[in-house]
């Protein structure tokens, strides 16, 4: 037998045994899963172990580890739960065996942050998993955006947001609204319209439908808050003018505080309440809003959009 020839054999006896290993590993993750309470376990959490058992296949895992991010937060979402504990260890997992995966760094900042059933309620986490990424992708502005997103809407930290888009703005390749941004935050002026670029922003600069869905529910409750604050005002303004409350939108309008009858995003009018209130009509349809509800009422909450593929 040639030497040529024992090299090829050999070097195909190498990558059967390496791809039967892979499947061993990704079949003895699958046991655990099955096996296990979804609440109670998680597959393996040990980077260090995968990567021993994936002999070499460390891309392989982390694209598992990732489609099983979402699909347990789809799952989790779907169902109504509110406990969402192996979002952070899945996601840490994922990014560990490969760094350089940037799509889960934007799901971290955006689904790890918030309180359930919107998010698992663990700031500080998407806060470590963000500055993990920069770490091992300094070059990335998405990174950075991400980390003064976090500063400002979860921890209202506005030094450290402006710090974190005025990194972000120097390098190579940005985003111009990252100096904008970083001068805002520097001010602490503008909220709506700083928001409102935040949540801009983001749609633009990703391609996941639920972080995308989920920009747009935040800038239709911006414009509400936005439109009940200056309603609110107005009505006060007339309060202040004649002595009493406005009747009516029309009442608004005839002072020419108003031009005809304002409306909500989805193009349903305000009411007036008689002291002096402004009311969304359909509250329950208008995610994320802080004003325009009914007394004691909570913000509404999206219904569940994510069902997971079944396996």
């Amino acid at each position: 037998m040639s030497a040529t020839r024992r090299v090829n054999l050999v070097a195909i006896a190498v990558l059967f045994f390496s791809m039967a290993g892979a499947m061993a590993a990704l079949h003895a993750i699958d046991y655990l899963r099955r096996g296990s309470v979804a609440q109670d376990a998680l597959y393996l959490r040990s980077s260090k172990v995968l990567r021993r058992l994936s002999l070499g296949y460390t891309g392989l895992l982390a694209d598992i580890y990732w489609t099983r991010a979402v699909q347990y937060f789809g799952e989790q979402h779907h169902a109504g739960s509110r406990d969402f504990r192996l979002l952070a260890p899945l996601l840490e997992v994922t990014t560990e065996l490969d760094p350089r995966l940037l799509p889960a760094y934007q799901f971290g900042a955006n689904f790890l942050a918030p309180q359930p059933p919107n998010g698992a309620g663990l700031p500080e986490s998407a806060l470590s998993l963000t500055k993990y990424g920069i770490e091992h992708n300094p070059e990335q502005w998405r990174l950075y955006y991400n980390l003064g997103f976090l500063h400002y809407m979860e921890f209202k930290d506005y030094a450290g947001a402006a710090d974190a888009f005025a990194q972000g703005a120097k390098l190579p390749v940005t985003n111009a609204l990252m100096s904008i941004l970083a001068a805002r935050m520097a001010q602490h002026a503008g909220e709506f319209d700083t928001a409102r670029m935040l949540w801009v922003t983001t749609y633009q600069s990703t391609k996941d439908a639920l972080i995308r869905e989920n920009a747009v529910e935040h800038l239709l409750a911006l414009q509400v808050d936005e439109d009940v604050t200056r309603l609110e005002q107005v009505a006060e303004k007339y309060h202040e003018q004649t002595g009493r409350l406005p009747a009516s939108m029309g009442d608004l309008e005839r002072a020419g505080f108003i031009h005809g009858t304002p409306a909500d995003p989805k193009g349903r009018p305000y009411k007036l309440m008689p002291d002096g209130r402004i009311e969304a009509q359909d509250p329950e349809s208008l995610y994320f809003i802080t004003k325009g509800l009914p007394p004691g009422a909570a913000p509404p909450q999206p219904r569940p959009v994510v069902k997971p593929d079944s396996k």
